[in-house]
């Protein structure tokens, strides 16, 4: 329940953002044609979701006969989780790396790249892809995929308005309200906007859960402790060309050391996850930061909307 929730206020916000724009291009008539735009995209991203982030990494399918290691370990895990079997795709890229998508457990994807399965042994690959099916088995796919369509559909149509009030466009001399000089102010906004919410509905403690998941499923969590640790290490030598509104997708974040990428930072850190894997406190563990008092600027807006979003799923 707690996930059909997260998805119906996703679809909602996002929603509203749209809208938003639409009114900002061309007052009242651009906001009606945001809302009916708004509606075909929120049908389209439940159905066609996870076939848009698919052919966005070029992702191709893998029959049994094709990679008969790679199918048997999804396989093996999927009769381990109660899981049906999902589809396996490749994803050629060298980076390492690899997602779940799809709308239920039923027309579930597993994708992993070229680089990962060059890169990992056996145990490690199981680990990796146990993490994934874990995702399957929480429920947690839709909503990724959801806030993976939603967020690079509003980045385009804020990025089209930027460009719009850049040269002009959507100025309103019939007083409509349409977008006037205030325009790229506003453009400027959306974009960390979509990102935050993005950073809410997906929330980090998913992660953490599907790793402790995902070890039970391959039966131990060592494999995938030591793909993590070489994940790290590979995302910052071999950074992955990744749409930002996917990161939240993949296990590890592909857009590690990249500038301005720190807005869709939707992972724990790794040292912390390994720890936890492994059963021991981190290296350098965090202190508590205790409650700001009221006004004290010290607690910031996408960590309480994390909260917020994870009491959701209680």
């Amino acid at each position: 329940m707690g996930n059909q929730i997260r998805t119906a206020l996703l679809l909602t916000v996002m929603t509203l953002l749209v809208i938003f724009i639409g009114r900002l291009i061309g007052g009242p008539t651009g906001m009606v044609l945001a809302f009916v735009l708004a509606i075909g995209m929120n049908f389209f991203s439940y159905w066609f979701s996870d076939k848009i982030v698919l052919r966005m990494y070029r992702a191709q399918e893998a029959t049994q006969q094709q990679a008969p290691e790679l199918y048997g370990i999804v396989s093996t895990l999927a009769q381990r989780a109660g899981l049906p079997m999902p589809k396996v795709y490749i994803i050629p890229k060298e980076a390492p790396n690899a997602f779940a998508t799809g709308r239920n457990p039923q027309h579930a994807v597993v994708a992993v790249t070229q680089g990962l399965l060059k890169l990992m042994n056996r145990d490690e690959i199981m680990g990796v892809l146990a993490h994934e099916m874990a995702h399957v088995n929480n429920r947690d796919i839709l909503i990724g995929s959801i806030a993976a369509t939603m967020a690079g559909a509003i980045m385009m149509l804020a990025s089209m308005a930027r460009w719009a009030a850049i040269f002009g466009g959507g100025r309103s001399n019939d007083g409509e309200g349409g977008m006037g000089g205030l325009g790229l102010i506003a453009m400027s906004i959306i974009a960390p906007v979509s990102a935050m919410v993005v950073q809410m509905a997906i929330s980090r403690s998913r992660e953490y859960q599907a790793d402790a998941t995902g070890a039970k499923f391959a039966g131990s969590s060592e494999g995938l402790a030591s793909a993590l640790e070489k994940l790290g290490a590979y995302s910052k030598r071999l950074p992955m060309d990744a749409n930002p509104s996917t990161a939240h997708m993949f296990i590890v974040n592909p857009l590690s050391g990249r500038s301005l990428m720190s807005l869709f930072s939707t992972h724990p850190p790794l040292e912390e996850r390994i720890a936890r894997l492994r059963g021991r406190r981190p290296a350098a563990p965090t202190p508590p930061v205790p409650p700001a008092p009221p006004g004290s600027g010290r607690t910031r807006p996408s960590d309480r909307g994390r909260d917020f979003w994870d009491n959701l799923s209680g």
